[in-house]
């Protein structure tokens, strides 16, 4: 990476980060925490307090991707992001789980990745544009497992209003990140007539990659519906589960670095990634065969798998989206693929809660593992993505044409 690429990534990494474990912070605690609000005792209504952030999240991805395509990548993030901080501080300062559900909608309706996303892809080549993507995925993930250990702890100091003021702060500090540290957005951006949101819906690459990660993001949620369990019964307490999971990132990231950068960069990228998806379904036929008798061990091993495949995928498909898509709607696509991700993480949460109702653990895996044979079939036929046309390219050729 170029000194620039390098600052790109890590300023636009730490916005992801800061935002996410502002998030990540609330959610190991929200259930018993909000019970205590006036309305509290009413579960669906609880239910609903945690995925409203998903729901305006979802139906705003494309509106602030194509905004940032139009009027510009950080004007728009910092738009989203100052949403983002209201809704947080509505949030901390809520009396009534009515408030709380309306601090938690703003939150999800500064619906910025989509725009983070293109403006670290309008920043970096096509050669190290996965790896920038990988950093973004690290930090995400890091960020998950810091969450399960301070959580906890945090809630017991300051509540739950205590940690949604710290998301708003840590709101405000991604935006003076934008602001200040992030490089300036490209001139060729606003040089280029805009594409629009029809393209991007009639690219059969860029639908795969679409299908691809609702998938991914609802098997996600749906066996986080019976992993823990599975580790109870394991004899492996609740408070201890970060034990588990903190190895099995930690460790898979390290895989991934060794085996998804070298093998890219010598033309193997759709085969590390039709690989890290027969992976994770072979990791939800373990868990399947496991759930009987689940062994702390053979969970850990299979937690392990699982990441490394999940943090390959995290980390090729935006790329594969950003290198596929012209630079006129860079974000309006990766605007239609972080719409199909939260859709996947509310569908994938609601479905494996029903499954595991009426069908139990092995329902779930057996779900699981159907849909994720179901993408690889849709994901075959994928190919490498070429560069991406520049805009420079671009008015070179409409200067040729005309």
């Amino acid at each position: 990476m170029t000194a620039l690429e390098r600052r790109a990534s890590g300023s636009l990494a730490s916005v992801f980060a800061a935002r996410m474990l502002g998030l990540f912070l609330v959610l190991p605690v929200f259930a018993l925490e909000a019970a205590r609000y006036p309305g509290g005792d009413d579960p669906a209504m609880i239910g609903l307090a945690m995925g409203i952030y998903g729901l305006t999240q979802g139906l705003l991805q494309i509106p602030f991707g194509m905004a940032s395509d139009r009027f510009g990548r950080k004007r728009t993030i910092i738009a989203g992001l100052l949403v983002f901080a209201i809704g947080s501080f509505i949030a901390a300062a809520a009396g009534s789980l009515f408030w709380l559900i309306v601090g938690r909608s703003l939150q999800g309706a500064g619906a910025v990745s989509a725009a983070v996303t293109a403006l670290l892809a309008d920043q970096t080549r096509d050669e190290v544009r996965t790896k920038s993507m990988a950093l973004v995925g690290a930090s995400i993930g890091l960020m998950f497992a810091l969450s399960l250990v301070a959580a906890p702890v945090l809630a017991g100091l300051v509540g739950l209003s205590g940690l949604f003021a710290l998301t708003g702060v840590l709101a405000l500090g991604c935006m003076a990140i934008i602001r200040w540290w992030t490089p300036p957005e490209p001139e060729q951006h606003r040089a280029v007539a805009r594409g629009g949101l029809m393209e991007v819906l009639r690219h059969p690459h860029l639908l795969r990659l679409d299908v691809g990660v609702f998938v991914l993001h609802a098997v996600q949620l749906a066996m986080w519906v019976a992993v823990p369990g599975l580790l109870v019964a394991a004899g492996l307490a609740a408070e201890h589960h970060w034990r588990v999971y903190l190895p099995a990132v930690l460790a898979s990231f390290v895989v991934m670095a060794a085996v998804l950068f070298p093998l890219e960069r010598r033309g193997y990228l759709r085969a590390v990634f039709l690989g890290a998806v027969a992976l994770i379904t072979l990791v939800q036929l373990g868990f399947l065969l496991v759930a009987g008798q689940p062994g702390v061990v053979e969970l850990a091993v299979l937690l392990f798998l699982f990441f490394c495949g999940f943090n390959v995928l995290e980390a090729s498909q935006p790329s594969m989206a950003s290198r596929l898509a012209r630079a006129q709607v860079r974000g309006a696509a990766l605007g239609v693929y972080n719409t199909l991700q939260s859709i996947g993480f509310f569908a994938g949460g609601a479905a494996g809660g029903w499954l595991a109702k009426h069908a139990g653990v092995h329902g779930v895996f057996g779900a699981c593992a159907a849909f994720m044979l179901l993408w690889l079939a849709v994901a075959w036929h994928m190919r490498a993505p070429v560069a991406a046309p520049t805009a420079e390219q671009t008015l070179a050729d409409e200067a040729q044409a005309t």
